[in-house]
């Protein structure tokens, strides 16, 4: 497949991953003066307290965030990141605001999985929903900080200002739910974990950890046997993250179509994980 054609379906499914997102926005979550995770929820408080376009606010929030990313990720990750938010923008000015349900509860739980299913399926095609995730992910690779409790405090953030905004804690709590429902929508469907440890069998040894190890991560070559053909290969094995892993699927399919990749969860990784690149 070409890079162009690759791109014009990551494109697509970028499409469908934001109408998800901006229908769980629009028809859910916002009706209710609920709040969603990121910069979507800074969006939304901001639209609330000032009676701004909360697509809008969406959109310009975004755009520093993906001229710092374009520099410190991958550069066909943001381009697919561009396209979701801006999608996303637009279908929040066609979708109307929904009437669907009065129960915060259910508006919170399906709100937050729409939200949620669709971050994952932009995740899972290489692309993300903009906001904290970037943020997130280029501060852990410069220091060493799990993403996920990164992410964790300004969401907490966020979620707290609400509160002290209208005094509405309820909303706050539910908006909380809202946000929990929507990092357990993406584990479930993108990866259950944040570090992946991939082990892929390969006749392109040096041409693949060369790659690889600008991506950038540590690579260790382990020589195999083919137990019924007797043929040795090289096996490399990395330790990635689950906003890489589009990237690493993209990267052997380039390298090496033949190759076979074993992706495992990782559950914590004791040492050096890699955050810079080697000079």
């Amino acid at each position: 497949m070409t890079n162009g054609k690759a791109l014009a379906i990551g494109i697509a499914i970028m499409l469908v991953s934001s109408a998800a997102i901006a229908a769980g926005f629009r028809l859910l979550i916002i009706p209710e003066g609920l709040l969603s995770g990121g910069l979507s929820g800074v969006a939304i408080i901001v639209g609330y307290i000032s009676g701004w376009n909360i697509g809008i606010l969406y959109f310009v929030l975004n755009i520093p965030v993906l001229m710092w990313g374009l520099t410190a990720l991958g550069r066909r990750f943001i381009l697919l990141s561009i396209a979701n938010v801006a999608f996303t923008t637009l279908f929040m000015q066609i979708i109307p605001l929904g009437d669907l349900t009065d129960e915060r509860l259910i508006s919170s739980a399906f709100g937050g999985a729409l939200v949620g299913a669709g971050t994952a399926v932009a995740l899972r095609y290489g692309g993300s929903s903009g906001g904290f995730d970037i943020i997130a992910s280029i501060i852990s690779r410069k220091r060493d900080l799990p993403v996920g409790i990164l992410i964790f405090i300004l969401n907490t953030a966020v979620v707290l200002a609400l509160g002290l905004y209208n005094r509405d804690w309820d909303a706050a709590f539910y908006s909380m739910l809202s946000i929990f429902v929507t990092g357990k929508v993406i584990d479930a469907v993108h990866t259950p974990h944040r570090k992946v440890t991939a082990f892929i069998v390969t006749n392109r040894t040096s041409e693949l950890a060369g790659r690889l190890l600008r991506i950038p991560r540590g690579v260790t070559i382990l020589r195999t046997r083919g137990a019924y053909t007797s043929e040795e290969k090289d096996m490399l094995m990395t330790v990635t993250t689950r906003y890489e892993l589009a990237e690493l699927r993209k990267l052997v399919r380039d390298v090496d179509p033949q190759a076979f990749v074993n992706v495992v969860q990782t559950i914590d990784v004791i040492g050096e994980f890699r955050k810079k690149p080697l000079h």
